[in-house]
Formats: C-alpha cells, sequence, structure tokens
C-alpha cells in the first residue's frame, strides 16, 4: 500500500543511477501491473474483513461504555496520539471525551461491495458546563471521510498524473466563548467557508467553480488565518532551534516543544482535501482502469507527451503532487495532515484500543489483580522485553498508509 509520499514503480525507475542495475521498460510494466494488484488485493481484504470485525467492535463499545467509562477508557488511548495533539487538547480529551467510535460504513453486510477505506469518525463529549467550560451542544461530533481519485497532467512534467486520497467536510464545533477555541478561529473560518459555497452552488452537494470559492471574502479569510497559523508555527520551530543552541536541554522538553508547534487536534474537524466529487472520482477510477487494462494487454497508451518532448505514454505519476492548486483549497486547508490523522485514528488507535488502554494502566495499577492479562498476544510489534524505550516508541501511533 502506497504513502501519500511513496513513488510509484514506473516513477521510482527514472531516478536510478548509472550503478543500479539496469531493469528493462517491459520489466518496469510488469513490476508496476504486480504493485497495482496488490494494492487491489488488500482493498479487497480489507472490504471482506469488515463484516467480520462489526459485531466485535459493537460488543467492544458496549463493554467500554457499560464498564469503563467512568475509568478513563478513551481519554487514556488518545495520549498516544501525541504528534497530533496539543497540551492544550488533551486537557479538553481527558475531561469530555466519553466515547469514540470507527465504522467503515459503506461496505454492505456480506463484505463484498461497497469502498472499504470510506470511514466515519463519531466522538462524544460530555458537554455540562461544570466539566466543558471549552464547547456546548449535544456533544457528538460526526465526520465522514470519503476515498477519492482524480487524474490529471502534472504541471511539472506534463504527463499523466493520478492522485488518490480521503476528503470529508468541515465539521463545526460551537465553542462556548472565542477566547475557549482551541484552533483560534480556524475551525469556524473553514466551516464558513463550506457553507457559503454550499450557497453559492445552490444545495448540499454541488460544487462551486474554483473561480466563484476564490471571489468568497470567507475564503480570503480563511486563507489569512492559515498564514498566520502557520507564521505562529514557523515562529515555534524558530524558538526551538534557538534553544537547542542555547542550551542542551532534555528530551522531554525537547518533545513539549514539538507538540506546541503543530495545529489543534480540533482544528482536523475542519479537514478538507482535495475538491473531488464521487462522480469524478467514479470517473477518474474507469479511466485509471482502462488505462491500466492497455498496459497489460501491450497496447499504446496516452500518458501526454512530457514537457521536454519525450514520449510518456507508458508513464503514470501515481501519487505525484506538483503542488498545482487549482481549486484553491490548498492554501485554504486548515490541517494538512488530515488524511494521515484519519488513518491513524482508524488504523492504529482503533484497533489497538485495548492494547493502549491496558499499557496506559502499566499491567497490575488498574487492573483486578485476580485476572492475568494476556498482554504478549496483545503485542504486535517487539517480543524483546529488555528493550523497553524500543517498545515505547514501537507502540505509539505511526502515520498510517493508504489503504
Amino acid at each position: 500500500m502506497a504513502s501519500d509520499d511513496e513513488v510509484p514503480l514506473l516513477k521510482r525507475t527514472e531516478f536510478m543511477t548509472d550503478d543500479t542495475p539496469v531493469i528493462s521498460k517491459e520489466t518496469t510494466r510488469e513490476m508496476a501491473l504486480l504493485e497495482r494488484d496488490f494494492v487491489e488485493a488488500e482493498v479487497q481484504a480489507l472490504r471482506a474483513s469488515v463484516p467480520i470485525f462489526r459485531p466485535l467492535y459493537t460488543r467492544r463499545n458496549a463493554l467500554i461504555t457499560s464498564k469503563l467509562s467512568e475509568a478513563e477508557f478513551w481519554p487514556r488511548v488518545f495520549s498516544n496520539l501525541e504528534e497530533y495533539v496539543l497540551p492544550s487538547d488533551e486537557i479538553i480529551i481527558d475531561q469530555c471525551l466519553k466515547n469514540f467510535t470507527v465504522e467503515r460504513f459503506s461496505v454492505n453486510d456480506a463484505g463484498d461491495a461497497g469502498e472499504p477505506r470510506n470511514v466515519r469518525f463519531t466522538f462524544e463529549f460530555d458537554t455540562s458546563p461544570d466539566q466543558n467550560p471549552w464547547f456546548g451542544g449535544d456533544g457528538k461530533f460526526v465526520k465522514d471521510f470519503y476515498w477519492r481519485k482524480s487524474i490529471g497532467v502534472s504541471e511539472k512534467s506534463g504527463r499523466r498524473s493520478v492522485w488518490e486520497g480521503l476528503v470529508s467536510q468541515p465539521v463545526r464545533i460551537p465553542w462556548r466563548k472565542a477566547e475557549m477555541d482551541p484552533t483560534n478561529g480556524l475551525l469556524d473560518a473553514a466551516c464558513d467557508l463550506a457553507e457559503a459555497e454550499e450557497k453559492v452552488a445552490g444545495g448540499k452537494g454541488k460544487k462551486v467553480t474554483p473561480e466563484q470559492r476564490l471571489e468568497l471574502p470567507e475564503y480570503e479569510k480563511v486563507v489569512k488565518e492559515v498564514a498566520k497559523a502557520e507564521a505562529m508555527v514557523d515562529l515555534h520551530a524558530e524558538d526551538e532551534e534557538d534553544g537547542d543552541e542555547d542550551e542542551d536541554g532534555d528530551d522531554d522538553d525537547d518533545n513539549d516543544n514539538q507538540d506546541q508547534s503543530t495545529m489543534s487536534f480540533f482544528a482536523w474537524f475542519g479537514y478538507r482535501g482535495r475538491d473531488i466529487s464521487a462522480e469524478e472520482s467514479e470517473e477518474a477510477v474507469k479511466a485509471d482502469e482502462e488505462y491500466w487494462g492497455k498496459i497489460s494487454r501491450g497496447e499504446k497508451v496516452d500518458g501526454g507527451e512530457g514537457k521536454d518532448g519525450e514520449d510518456a505514454d507508458d508513464v503514470s505519476e501515481e501519487g505525484d503532487d506538483d503542488g498545482g492548486d487549482e481549486d484553491g483549497l490548498l492554501d485554504a486547508e486548515i490541517f494538512p495532515d488530515g488524511h494521515e490523522l484519519a488513518m491513524a485514528l482508524s488504523e492504529d488507535i482503533w484497533e489497538n484500543a485495548f492494547k493502549y488502554y491496558v499499557q496506559s494502566l502499566q499491567i497490575g495499577d488498574g487492573i483486578d489483580s485476580g485476572f492475568d492479562f494476556d498482554m504478549d498476544g496483545m503485542e504486535d510489534d517487539d517480543d524483546d522485553d529488555d528493550d523497553d524505550d524500543d517498545e515505547e516508541e514501537a507502540d505509539r501511533p505511526r502515520k498510517k498508509v493508504k489503504t
């Protein structure tokens, strides 16, 4: 499964030096076709696994809500999201997060149809004023992500370029006061823009043109707020570098500084990604299947001519993001790592919740001593009990690959 930063085989072979073995174009094509088959097999396996795990997750959720809700279950599990959670976010999560669920809602009960990479996150927070001074409402926030694909032409090379990943719509959180908003207005601005676009487009699910979006005052506001936030991130990074030069400091302080230089976790609720509709994605999927079908049959494909004039009929720059921002959303994205956080939540935090919770209790401190909890069966990474530091690092959520 290729990550956002990983370059496909057809593209990687162009970077080979004179010292690397020569691989023929035909062999490269066969490798690329096999890589594509591996990805498709993994998607099929994920789809088939959804109905198997659904009842298990239902049982787990019932156990958590009935017997572990007062035992800080989800706050303890979310403490493993250090890369995405600021100290100020952690306070809100610790005090207010009651429940969290993940659903691959597009897959049918038989597990033989539906996009398994579409994922729904449901958060339930305590919004009583004495417990939650940050936001009100019913405390239930649902954020849906959809897997989309688009095909275009790379601005760098002039060749066929394929992008695929998760897209979403902003979810508003009703802050009690502006000063209690950990996103400093970013989430509200992103929601305002999405709502303004909906009005201009004439209804939910309809799209505005890039030109219409760029003319909206809400767009200008988001871009300014994002630029301001990025400037603050750069400032924190510079302060951290200056601190490293002035004194050695300890690792804990360095980690705190790193956390402080990232966006608030709650800005993730405003993540959008690319502006690709379901219909556009379906067309891209069909076009991509036709493209690779021709390659598998040895037929000539039209990939466009590169800017250097060479024939690019057999090159597909999948995953290549050359910085183009035709729809203007790149400059208005308030949480650029939204895709990665969604993957970490769905494939690590959600799937390994029991493991992280038990680890947070340090075995024996919070579990009935009359029950021997089998941690060996829950460990996925390292069986060496002597290397505690390596185990701790391995257990932290990593940015997940695209499935």
